[in-house]
């Protein structure tokens, strides 16, 4: 019964996700003017919202003007029913853990779509994700304990955010991108250099006083993407060898905190108080990957940790492989990849991750 409630519970949310894709990119409010016809603008009845039915019994059709309704809406519906039925029969307590499950598999329906669509992850989901994660493990210690979300949610967003640096780097042949003011990715990597060699703490007091020094410039200081990208490698090496006080495994877990750290809280800036007309400039330099997906994998690393994030991420891959293979004229974002990894990692992730470790003999 659980099961069954869970696909209809779903494919209801599916309808009103249909609502998030469509309007929340266009800056349009989810909860007025109430769903209509986007063709014939007339208002839709009880009967032209039963989720998935509706479409089937009027054929697909507008019943009021007979426009054709794009088959994605009940593909969602059917989509979010589904994978509320999956987690119900994988977590079969009806509890908050349940509600909590379900709402972050709501989240990542509508990221995946809008990415699709526009090749945008919204702030308001992101971080309304991320907050939510951290919540539950704050107050319910679920999925995980509290440390174990806060620091998983920096390390993924470091992680993600230092190979997009490196890739760029290379795209860019070594030239470092536009500096942000007051805050840019230049601080993540400064954040990571700093803190490879003397611990996160200090990478995050490194970065937060550039960007004072910037504020009290009143310009960007130039920091080179090269230069703090090879410092925080140079102190990975440097670690490995046991001269500084911090080993190799705290070298790299430190430089992926604080990159994350600067990363998050960068991203909070440019979503709240940044500008409008500096938030709408156009950048034409050549990125290896959207910022949106940093905040995403920030979003995930809160929910799942950071070990169970790495199957996500490995998911990711391995998906954007294979689907990259089968959709040759299609080009998909990261972020449906990621969306898709995370929901696997969420019940699979750390499970693998034991087996994995047992048959190194590590545990």
């Amino acid at each position: 019964m659980l099961v069954l409630f869970a696909f209809i519970l779903g494919s209801i949310i599916g309808s009103f996700l249909n609502v998030v894709i469509y309007r929340l990119p266009e800056g349009k409010s989810i909860v007025h003017p109430p769903s209509h016809c986007p063709h014939c603008g007339h208002r839709l009845g009880a009967l032209d919202m039963v989720p998935i039915l509706s479409w089937l019994v009027f054929r697909g059709r507008c019943r009021y003007c007979g426009a054709p309704i794009s088959p994605r809406y009940p593909l969602v519906e059917a989509l979010t029913g589904a994978l509320f039925a999956a987690a119900a029969w994988l977590h079969p307590e009806p509890d908050a853990g349940l509600l909590f499950i379900w709402a972050y598999t709501a989240l990542l329906i509508a990221l995946s779509f809008i990415d699709i669509d526009h090749y945008i992850l919204p702030d308001s989901l992101t971080y309304g994700g991320l907050a939510l994660g951290l919540v539950a493990a704050y107050f319910w210690g679920f999925p995980v304990g509290w440390r174990e979300a806060w620091q998983g949610s920096f390390a993924a967003a470091g992680t993600l955010a230092l190979i997009g640096g490196l890739a760029n780097l290379v795209l860019r042949r070594g030239a470092s991108g536009k500096p942000g003011y007051p805050v840019g990715l230049e601080h993540v990597y400064l954040a990571a250099a700093v803190a490879a060699w003397f611990g996160w703490y200090w990478g995050v007091a490194a970065a937060t006083l550039a960007v004072i020094v910037n504020l009290l410039l009143r310009r960007p200081l130039p920091l080179p993407d090269a230069l703090t990208l090879g410092l925080a490698l140079l102190g990975v090496v440097v670690a490995s060898y046991g001269v500084l006080p911090l080993g190799i495994l705290e070298s790299i877990w430190s430089l992926l905190l604080a990159a994350g750290a600067v990363a998050l809280a960068g991203g909070l800036y440019w979503a709240l108080l940044a500008p409008d007309d500096e938030e709408d400039e156009e950048d034409d330099e050549p990125i290896a990957m959207g910022f949106g997906d940093v905040k995403l994998a920030g979003m995930l690393g809160a929910w799942l940790g950071y070990a169970a994030f790495v199957v996500a991420l490995a998911v990711a891959v391995f998906a954007g492989a294979v689907l990259g293979l089968l959709l040759r004229q299609r080009k998909l974002p990261f972020g449906p990849y990621l969306a898709i990894g995370g929901w696997v990692a969420l019940f699979w992730g750390a499970g693998w991750v034991q087996s994995y470790l047992a048959y190194l003999g590590l545990s």
